[in-house]
């Protein structure tokens, strides 16, 4: 009789639900399951660098990951929804972590270009947050508050970046003047 080894990600899945599932310690059991979990992921990924958590996607899908394991665990024990789930939430791990490394390239690609360009704190600081994801739409005014300076020297800031080329000015004009980066060429 031959035995059909699981392949590892359903491995990692099942080692994680049968583990909080036996419950074996009266503290820290989602804390171990989790790594378990982790530890069969990297042992199914045969690298020794893993750039996501699937920890910290369930942590952040804590609700989700509560109610799967109560359905599971107080049914027929029918794994396949549970599998499902786990596997769902690897993939937005590895998406999360996608996402993350491509906001590191970014911002990396964008100060090796601007490199030899001399800025001063302030427009480090605020070209940092353009960079970040800077929320609404960044004007002389909201570059004078965040940076602590006057809106004179906001103004100076902006204009020494734009004859640089490293910010633009958006198609709206007057007081609703607001400022971009500029795209860096590929």
């Amino acid at each position: 009789m031959t035995h059909r080894i699981s392949p590892p990600l359903l491995k990692a899945g099942l080692g994680h639900l049968w583990f909080v599932t036996l419950h074996p310690f009266n503290d820290g059991n989602g804390h171990i399951a989790r790594a378990i979990g982790d530890l069969l992921l990297a042992r199914a990924d045969g690298s020794l660098q893993r750039f996501y958590s699937l920890s910290a996607q369930i942590q952040r899908e804590r609700r989700a990951y509560y109610d799967i394991l109560e359905r599971t665990q107080k049914r027929s024990m029918d794994v396949t929804e549970w599998l499902a789930w786990f596997l769902d939430t690897l993939h937005c791990a590895i998406d999360q972590a996608q996402h993350s490394l491509d906001a590191v390239l970014t911002k990396s690609r964008f100060w090796q270009h601007w490199a030899a360009t001399p800025l001063n704190e302030r427009q480090m600081k605020l070209l940092n947050r353009l960079i970040d994801g800077f929320e609404g739409k960044l004007t002389s005014s909201k570059w004078a508050a965040i940076a602590k300076c006057s809106s004179d020297t906001a103004l100076r800031d902006i204009n020494e970046l734009l004859a640089r080329g490293v910010l633009r000015k958006t198609d709206a004009g007057g007081r609703s003047t607001s400022y971009v980066l500029n795209d860096l060429p590929e």
